[in-house]
């Protein structure tokens, strides 16, 4: 009963906050997709840290860190800290020409800056399909969290269900000043929580320092840099440190939050914070996740990634464990409900106005972004039916596919007369690039020891580069894209 209870309070109050932001909003794009561009910092740092920790932070680190050690920690905050500048490096000049010429979508962007609707429509295309794979983790990790918590009463796919449900009636009523309101909750319970649980966890292992003394004579070479079977050489680490700062300011539903704040100081404030918050937090999952080895010894695959919440069960009090996967939940929800805004306004946006009904009312856009929101989140259902591999692969994969944007990004930004084309290149060959290496179709001894992620972006980037040289392009001046675009 206990779990039940802690569960509907938290539910009920993220729909509590999904009222206020509907009835604080106003019925425009603008209000409904970016909350007005009035988010103030406070709100905007919890926005970007929960928005980016997902069911990847609490059983993806914890699986992690029962398949390779405590090497995943120093690569998970160093890597998550180099986020940080990203966020700043693009993010700032994001928001200068969003404000500028009130843009919403990461394509509308890329079509101001590079005037191509072709890049603009890849570029969608390549965000939305490696988005989805993400997008359905979140109900994965809700059915695998709920399932476990109500001892099996709640099924694996009724409780992924259960959480998608509520994440669609907030998000589709209030938008983006939902989401934000909702991710403050939400950011808040997964700092205290996941604390609360490392120490809890600790405390019934006989303490932190004694758990890990009783680990280390267990498995010594979960202590050691490369962790079990040598996983980590050198070439891979640097490439999940590089895989991170690259692909993160790619996913839409972080693009998008560059151009909610009120000032340029609020972004600054939390590129900042990120890294400290990063450092402190993402030990927790990875120890209890090496913890588990001393009562769960033989988990493989994708058993690992439910480490956590056995563990829960295993060294805390009901309420303690149903308190901690709240905190789960919440950051599973924190993810999704931002994916869905993000991947409805680029539909709307780049599909729905600018080629079936461009003459649509601000009204029909809302409309139309509630739909899709609906629509985007049954496919995330029907991919969580089945879900494929541990979450870190899934993540790898997913990550990899938008990491051959920032290239583009990058010139887009600050390159100057770049050719629209010398990016349609390097976007095609970079994505055929990582699906050669998937199928075996390019050797994996052709990345030198490094994740594909690293011989892909320097390609896509030198594509960029010499296309740019052999067809260089005419300059045109602010104020002639300002007008193009009116």
């Amino acid at each position: 009963m206990i779990a039940y209870f802690v569960i509907a309070v938290y539910l009920l109050s993220s729909l509590g906050l999904g009222i206020v932001g509907y009835r604080q909003q106003k019925n425009t794009p603008d209000a409904y997709f970016l909350a007005d561009r009035q988010i103030g910092t406070f709100v905007l740092f919890f926005t970007l840290i929960a928005t980016n920790l997902s069911s990847f932070f609490f059983l993806g680190f914890a699986g992690a860190g029962y398949r390779i050690g405590i090497s995943y920690y120093p690569m998970m905050s160093l890597g998550s800290g180099l986020i940080a500048l990203s966020f700043y490096v693009i993010g700032h000049k994001v928001w200068i020409l969003g404000k500028e010429q009130d843009l919403i979508t990461p394509s509308e962007l890329i079509d101001y800056c590079c005037r191509s609707q072709t890049l603009k429509l890849l570029v969608l295309m390549v965000m939305v399909i490696f988005t989805l794979p993400y997008l359905a983790l979140q109900p994965i990790g809700a059915g695998y969290l709920l399932e476990s918590l109500t001892n099996g009463q709640i099924p694996y796919f009724a409780g992924a269900s259960l959480l998608t449900l509520v994440i669609v009636f907030y998000v589709s009523i209030g938008g983006m000043k939902s989401v934000a309101l909702t991710d403050v909750l939400q950011g808040i319970l997964m700092f205290i929580l996941m604390i609360a649980a490392l120490l809890t966890v600790g405390h019934n292992l006989g303490g932190i320092t004694q758990a890990n003394l009783a680990l280390y004579e267990l498995k010594p070479e979960l202590f050691s840099r490369e962790g079990l079977d040598n996983f980590f050489t050198k070439p891979k680490w640097f490439s999940y440190m590089l895989l991170w700062f690259l692909c993160v300011p790619m996913f839409p539903q972080m693009f998008m939050r560059f151009y909610l704040p009120k000032t340029s100081n609020s972004l600054k404030t939390s590129a900042v914070l990120y890294p400290v918050v990063t450092i402190l937090l993402f030990i927790c999952p990875v120890l209890i996740g090496m913890w588990g080895h001393l009562q769960f010894p033989d988990l493989v695959g994708k058993e690992t990634d439910q480490i956590l919440p056995m563990m829960l069960a295993e060294y805390t009090p009901v309420w303690v464990s149903s308190l901690v996967m709240v905190g789960a939940l919440a950051a599973f929800m924190s993810t999704l409900d931002s994916q869905l805004l993000a991947l409805s306004s680029m539909l709307t946006r780049d599909i729905y106005i600018s080629y079936l009904r461009p003459q649509a009312s601000l009204r029909e856009q809302t409309l139309i972004g509630r739909i899709l929101v609906v629509i985007l989140a049954g496919i995330g259902l029907i991919i969580a039916l089945n879900p494929p591999d541990t979450i870190l692969d899934i993540i790898t994969e997913s990550f990899t596919g938008l990491a051959v944007l920032f290239p583009t990004v990058i010139a887009a930004l600050y390159g100057k007369n770049i050719p629209p084309l010398s990016c349609i290149i390097s976007i095609l060959v970079g994505e055929a690039m990582l699906i050669s290496f998937q199928q075996q179709l390019i050797p994996s001894t052709w990345t030198g020891g490094f994740l594909p992620v690293v011989p892909i972006v320097v390609v896509c980037s030198g594509i960029i580069v010499v296309v740019s040289r052999i067809f260089p392009m005419e300059g045109t001046t602010k104020t002639q894209r300002t007008q193009r675009k009116s």
